[in-house]
């Protein structure tokens, strides 16, 4: 078993994944830098590499079991644990942020969208499940948004009330539930299971019109996922702050 921590990010190859990524190198983490794009991916890892930090490429399409299944058996054979599990990877299918269309929602992109950000989450997490048990005090980082937040949403005035992106924002808070329920379960072991915004980050998905850079957006994701002993579980944060579900 590995006596240094390691960590696996989903969709780290570019954006606040692989800032992600690279923050927790800095900590000392051995980092697995998940990518469909296995080329891409390497890439990213040399870069890493290259700054002097522990980096390899696992390809990960997180909607392929087969990809999830390759991941788990190699976290097993090389590594023996995983103690961080950062879920990043995402999809937005809807193009317009300020006019609400969700009559005009297609079942199809829906469907797309619940499988990135949900249905994946929930199998990349379970299947990793029995190696994060082996750790110490394992942490798994749910990478929501605060457009999942069903409160503000439903709030005349807030920050995300006009923002009306059905396929996504359900989803996130779909994603929100997860940590909630896996959280509870976990409540008497040592794994804490958090939902992180990140904040609106120039991203592909963020658009270069966003006030933040990855370098902070990964900022809430590294906190929550080396939090200490008495740190919160089950809870949905940015930047050290709840938001209401």
């Amino acid at each position: 078993m590995s006596e240094k921590m390691v960590a696996l990010i989903s969709g780290a190859n570019k954006g606040i994944g692989f800032e992600t990524a690279r923050q927790l190198g800095k900590l000392g983490y051995t980092v697995l830098l998940g990518s469909r794009d296995a080329l891409k991916g390497e890439v990213a890892a040399r870069q890493l590499r290259d700054e002097g930090l522990d980096a390899r490429v696992v390809k990960l399409d997180v909607t392929r079991q087969g990809d999830i299944d390759a991941a788990v058996k190699l976290i097993e054979k090389d590594f023996g644990k995983l103690d961080v599990l950062v879920n990043n990877a995402g999809v937005m299918n809807e193009k317009g942020w300020t006019q609400n269309t969700t009559s005009e929602t297609r079942l199809e992109n829906l469907r797309a969208t619940f499988e990135a950000n949900v249905f994946a989450v929930v199998a990349l997490t379970t299947a990793l499940l029995p190696m994060l048990r082996k750790a110490p005090a394992a942490r798994i980082v749910n990478v929501s948004s605060i457009l999942g937040s069903v409160s503000l949403q439903a709030t005349p005035g807030s920050p995300t009330y006009t923002t009306k992106l059905f396929a996504y924002n359900a989803s996130k808070a779909a994603l929100n539930m997860f940590t909630i329920h896996l959280a509870h379960e976990l409540r008497k072991t040592k794994i804490k299971v958090n939902s992180a915004h990140p904040g609106w980050v120039k991203t592909d998905l963020g658009g270069t019109g966003a006030p933040m850079s990855p370098v902070d957006g990964a900022k809430t994701e590294v906190q929550l996922a080396t939090l200490p002993e008495d740190g919160p579980t089950g809870g949905f944060f940015h930047e050290g702050q709840a938001i209401a579900w």
